[in-house]
Formats: structure tokens, C-alpha cells, sequence
């Protein structure tokens, strides 16, 4: 059983998400600037699945749909980022495309993936280890500061490979769904609230406390 430690909300104090002062959440709002005071972000859970799903299903099309469409001479040709990763792999540019396939298909995939185990911990489905919830979301919030990668990349190439009549270089679709995805994970991530997992661990040590003072 896990050592209990004392907690704020316990006692009634509030972090202010603002400016980060611990004050009594009877008082509204934070003395310092103004914000709103609550224990917990309201409806994380909730929030969080939405905006996960949301991102889940924009993930398929970010990564069919073409993400930038090369005009030369007249010549139209259209690029997705598995057809990018393949070019670059046949090649032999092997860093560049090992690079676009973290970025755009194994780092959003792992987020989506992390924050429904979250999730699920939160909500009591999963009873994991304090120690392997706390690297869970640190590993989500590591992934999401590497996810605009290929975003960038087709930036600079739209700003800088423009051409006149010889070539244009315009983003497709896939490039705004991929961008949909990698915003939608990063709002999912900022609502969900890290504190739900540890208060749902103190209420699994109540239970067990209660059912073996009950057993014996």
C-alpha cells in the first residue's frame, strides 16, 4: 500500500492554472490575478476523449490524403507522407525518412494511444502503478513538443521552393488534416488534468484500506 500524503484539495486550497498561487477555492477567483479557481479542470475526462477521438479520425486522412502538390512545368504530381517516406527510403535517404515517419505516423499514433490509457486510468478502467502513470504522461507531454516536424517541413518548402512558371509547391489536404491532428493532441493533452489519476489511486487505497478492516 502506498504511503498517503496529505493533499491541498483536501484542505480546500486551490493552484491557481494562471499564476500558479495556492489559495482557498472558497474565494472564486485568484487574489493575485483574477483567474477562476477550481480543484479540477472541469470535465477533463470528457474533454480529452472528444478531442482524442477528433484527432483519431482526422490520423487516416492526414496520412492518404496528398500533403503538398508539386507543379513543374505544367506537370502536376501530388505527394502523401507514405509515398514521401517511400521516395526518400528508395533513395537511400534513410535519416529523412525515418524522421518523417516518427514525426507524422509513430508520434501522433503514440499520443492518441497514451492519452486514452490515461484516460482510462483516470476513470478507474486501468489500475496502473503510480511509477508508470507518472512516465505515461510525462512521455505524452515529450511527444507532443516533436509533432509539428513535418508541418515545418512543408512550410519552408511551400516558403522557399517558389519559382515563378518553373515550379509551385502548394500544401494538399493531407498537410491540413495532419495539422488538425497535431493540434487537436496537443488540446487534448492540455485538458486533461494529471491530478485525476492520483486522486483516483487515493480512492483505490481507501477501498482496499476499508475492505481489509472489514476482513479482519
Amino acid at each position: 500500500m502506498r504511503t498517503r500524503f496529505p493533499r491541498a484539495a483536501s484542505s480546500g486550497l486551490a493552484a491557481c492554472h494562471t499564476c500558479g498561487r495556492v489559495s482557498p477555492v472558497g474565494l472564486g477567483k485568484c487574489p493575485r490575478c483574477g483567474s477562476g479557481l477550481h480543484l479540477r479542470k472541469h470535465n477533463s475526462i470528457r474533454t480529452t476523449i472528444a478531442l482524442m477521438l477528433a484527432a483519431a479520425a482526422l490520423y487516416v486522412p492526414a496520412n492518404i490524403l496528398p500533403i503538398m502538390t508539386v507543379i513543374e512545368l505544367g506537370d502536376v504530381s501530388t505527394n502523401t507522407i507514405v509515398s514521401g517516406i517511400r521516395t526518400f527510403w528508395r533513395q537511400e535517404a534513410y535519416p529523412i525518412a525515418l524522421v518523417i515517419f516518427t514525426a507524422s505516423i509513430l508520434i501522433p499514433l503514440l499520443k492518441i494511444v497514451a492519452l486514452g490509457w490515461l484516460c482510462l486510468a483516470a476513470s478507474g478502467k486501468l489500475h496502473p502503478s503510480p511509477g508508470m502513470l507518472g512516465k505515461v504522461y510525462w512521455f505524452t507531454e515529450l511527444l507532443g513538443r516533436w509533432s509539428m516536424i513535418d508541418i515545418f517541413v512543408v512550410g519552408i518548402l511551400v516558403a522557399l521552393v517558389q519559382l515563378g512558371n518553373y515550379m509551385t509547391i502548394t500544401p494538399g489536404p493531407g498537410a491540413l488534416a495532419f495539422a488538425g491532428v497535431v493540434v487537436l493532441t496537443m488540446l487534448a493533452a492540455m485538458s486533461f488534468d494529471p491530478r485525476l489519476l492520483w486522486d483516483r489511486m487515493d480512492q483505490l487505497d481507501s477501498n482496499q484500506s476499508l475492505t481489509h478492516e472489514s476482513d479482519s
